[in-house]
């Protein structure tokens, strides 16, 4: 069974790569429609989640089942986001670092 939204970012700080994820240091707000906001601050390395908004260097926003998707592999997330499924605000460079947490 694919994880929730919810389950995804409970376990994204322990799931991370910190090798992949060394040198960046950016943050990033999830909107997921009908789960929640969570934020996701990674700082060479170090990935911290916490629930709800804030300022951050790029929002995500998807609905939660195209989410789900992406998470189980069901949906590339760049034809996700060529077809409107998923929005992109902010530093696009920082959208493209993402590939490197999951």
């Amino acid at each position: 069974m694919a994880e929730s939204v919810q389950e995804f970012f409970q376990n994204l700080e322990s799931r991370a790569d910190a090798s992949k994820t060394a040198g960046m240091t950016n943050s990033y707000v999830f909107d997921i429609d009908g789960a929640g906001q969570w934020k996701v601050d990674v700082d060479d390395g170090k990935v911290s989640v916490s629930e709800g908004g804030g300022d951050a260097d790029c929002t995500i926003q998807a609905s939660q089942e195209v989410f789900e998707k992406i998470v189980a592999g069901e949906q590339n997330p760049t034809s996700a986001y060529m077809t409107g499924k998923l929005k992109v605000k902010g530093d696009m460079g920082a959208a493209m670092k993402l590939q490197k947490l999951f």
